[in-house]
Order: C-alpha cells, then sequence, then structure tokens
C-alpha cells in the first residue's frame, strides 16, 4: 500500500489529468489524443459557459472553439455510451460496449423502456437509420406515443421512434454520429465508426460469463485510467461498474499488479491507481489559471477533491435557489497545483459575464492571471469581452 501526502495526490492528479503545461497538440489532433488520454469525457446539456465536454477540453488543448470536441470526434473518433454516467468514449472502446449490447447505468431503466414499446418499433427504427442514415431523431417515421420514462429530474422522451433510438444506442446497434441544429444525428456504427465496428475483442466460442468477466476487468482498469484515484469504497464514479466492485475485482486486480492500492493521509478511503503511477513524469505548471467544468474527471470524487486539495465543491444545479451558496454552475479555478477559488458566470449578449468570484481562503488569485485565463475563453466561446465584478470575494467555509 502506497502513503501519498496531500500535495503528493495533488501534484499526480493535476499532471494525471493534463492540467499542466499543454502536453497535446493544438486543434483536432489535440481533441482526438485528449479522448485517448483521459478515456472519457462526461457529457451534460447545460451551456452556460459551453457544455461539461467544451469545458474540458478547453482547459487542456489548445487552438479549439465551443463545439470542437463534438466535431473533432464525431464520426469516426468516438462514441456515446455509459462510462462514468454518460460520456463521450474513444473508438477503440467500442468492441468492448457492442459484445456486450446493453450495458446501462442503474438508473437508464434499459427493460422497462423495451417493455413500453410497441412490439416491432425497434426493428423498424433500426431498419430506418440503416437506410437514411445520418439521420435526427425528428426525421425519423413517427411510431406514436409511449408512455415517458422520467427520473432524477429529467424528463424522459414521449415520442415511440426516440425511445427506440435509445434502446438501439444502449446497444451499439446505433451510434451517435454528429450534431446539428436539430439535436444529435444517429447512424449504425458500419458507417460512423467503420475502423471499430467490426473488431473482436472475445474468443469465438467464449461463454456470457466470461464475457462479462473479461469486460469488467477491462472496464475497472479504464476506469482507474479515467480517475486517477478510484475508491474502493463505491459512489458515483463506478456507474455501471458497480457489481465488479461489489465482487471484490479490484482486489483481484490489485493482488495480480494491473493496478495500485494507494491512501491518502487525511483520509481513511483505499483508491486505485494506474499501475506504475508513481514513476509517471509529467510537465511542471504553466502558470495558467484553468477554468473547470463541474463534472471535469479532476473533480468526480468530491471526497478526494477535499482531502488533496483542501476544497469543499458541490454543484448546486440541483440544489434549491434559495440554498445556493455559490449559484446553480458555479465553475472552479485552478491555477498550478492549487484550486484557488470559483467562478459565477455565463456568456451572453457577446460577452463573458461573471457575476460573482470567490477566491479561497490563503489562495493568491491574481485579477490579470484570472483575465488572461477569461479571455481565452470568451474567444473560444465566440465572446467579444470579459465583464468581470470590481472585486473577488474571499469563501469563508
Amino acid at each position: 500500500m502506497t502513503t501519498l501526502t496531500p500535495s503528493e495526490a495533488r501534484a499526480f492528479l493535476v499532471g494525471h489529468h493534463l492540467l499542466r503545461a499543454p502536453e497535446l497538440p493544438p486543434g483536432p489532433d489535440g481533441v482526438r489524443a485528449l479522448l485517448e488520454r483521459l478515456r472519457c469525457i462526461q457529457l451534460d446539456p447545460l451551456d452556460p459557459l459551453g457544455t461539461n465536454a467544451d469545458l474540458v477540453a478547453l482547459a487542456r488543448v489548445d487552438g479549439i472553439a465551443k463545439g470542437d470536441v463534438y466535431r473533432h470526434l464525431l464520426p469516426g473518433h468516438a462514441f456515446e455510451h455509459f462510462a462514468k454516467e454518460r460520456c463521450l468514449l474513444p473508438a477503440g472502446a467500442f468492441p468492448w460496449y457492442r459484445a456486450e449490447l446493453a450495458i446501462e447505468a442503474p438508473w437508464w431503466s434499459h427493460a422497462e423502456r423495451l417493455r413500453r414499446l410497441p412490439p416491432g418499433v425497434v426493428e423498424k427504427v433500426l431498419d430506418e437509420v440503416r437506410a437514411r442514415g445520418p439521420v435526427a431523431a425528428d426525421d425519423l417515421t413517427d411510431h406514436g406515443p409511449v408512455e415517458r420514462l422520467d427520473w432524477s429530474g429529467w424528463k424522459g422522451t414521449p415520442r415511440a421512434a426516440k425511445m427506440a433510438l435509445e434502446v438501439l444506442q444502449t446497444r451499439c446497434e446505433v451510434v451517435v454520429c454528429g450534431r446539428s441544429a436539430r439535436g444529435k444525428v444517429y447512424d449504425v456504427p458500419e458507417r460512423a465508426l467503420p475502423g471499430a465496428a467490426g473488431a473482436r475483442v472475445h474468443p469465438r466460442g467464449r461463454s456470457r460469463a466470461r464475457r462479462a468477466e473479461a469486460f469488467h476487468r477491462w472496464a475497472v482498469v479504464e476506469r482507474v485510467e479515467a480517475a486517477g484515484l478510484l475508491s474502493t469504497a463505491g459512489g458515483a464514479t463506478w456507474s455501471m461498474l458497480e457489481p465488479a466492485r461489489r465482487a471484490r475485482l479490484p482486489e483481484a486486480l490489485v493482488s495480480e499488479g494491473a493496478v495500485e492500492a494507494v491512501q491518502v493521509a487525511g483520509s481513511r478511503r483505499t483508491f486505485l491507481a494506474p499501475r506504475g503511477f508513481a514513476g509517471r513524469r509529467h510537465p511542471p505548471p504553466d502558470g495558467r489559471v484553468r477554468l473547470l467544468g463541474p463534472l471535469d474527471p479532476l473533480l468526480w470524487d468530491r471526497g478526494l477533491v477535499r482531502a488533496a486539495f483542501g476544497f469543499d465543491y458541490t454543484w448546486e444545479v440541483y440544489r434549491p435557489a434559495h440554498l445556493r451558496r455559490f449559484g446553480w454552475y458555479v465553475c472552479p479555478l485552478l491555477q498550478g497545483d492549487a484550486l484557488v477559488g470559483r467562478l459565477d458566470g455565463a456568456v451572453r449578449d457577446g460577452a463573458l459575464r461573471v457575476r460573482a468570484v470567490w477566491v479561497e481562503r490563503g489562495a493568491a488569485l491574481d485579477r490579470a492571471d484570472l483575465l488572461a485565463c477569461l479571455e481565452r475563453h470568451a474567444a473560444a466561446c465566440g465572446a467579444r469581452r470579459v465583464v468581470l465584478p470590481r472585486g473577488f470575494r474571499v469563501n469563508r467555509p
């Protein structure tokens, strides 16, 4: 068992998540390399400063604009599926997912979707995508209404054709191949992911149980790489891999040397780290302030963020307005190996307008450094100027 001090954990996590001096080439090549390195980019539709996927990319890759994470990855280089919730995944992961047919997060209720759909609709929608794709959901033949399936405050679709698309996407029989003004665009993987659609990850004759075991072993190692430090205690970072955790697969992988066990001083939890993590080298910090998305991989484990960074972060989007301390879409600010503050703002009327900035107690957040960060971000979002408040507030826990 390796024990890291909080400063050692911070340094590893920031470097592992590509948040020091830029390591990746600018532009399209950098976006594609980013997804390969991060393993997945969590998706969310909210867009005050760019979507979460935009924010993840803009914090790490130079020479790109809002929307480029989709433009440079779809089609051919990525697909959407469940990893740490709904994510963009690299094309190389597609054969693993397709071999499992229906991998889902606990809240997805795939079987319930199938139950609610009229007989034959899934097959009809697949035939139409195969014949007409790429195609948006709204352009598909109408197959009537369906009892909507709502969860966690999100409203499900009342349209049978769109619910059938959800089923087909979960099964990897169709994939998201782009985004347009009409929303997501779908196609069959043989056209959208030609290099990955026909690849095999299991030898012929492998039993269903052995295929599931192989998938879980591969996916847990991938999740450890994606998280940097993955708590063995469970939680949202495990998502659809919770059965593997309960079956004690992490302990088996540590015993085999596929991953390493780590503790962070001050935390009682055990974490899984990538094999050989201590020997990995990263560039030094470049002094930039970086604006992080609420679902940035550095922030997935709020308990780890508290232990390593001394930073208490809650995404308040689901909290009633009168209970919010900061704002519904407040983003953390990273400089060097420290989370130095948080920002509430939005792109509106041609400007990036910042309502408030909170500086962590004891942190030195320079106004010029923050302005340089926000000017880069504004330009990437097509905004002409940055509007900052007169002064910064101090976060007093």
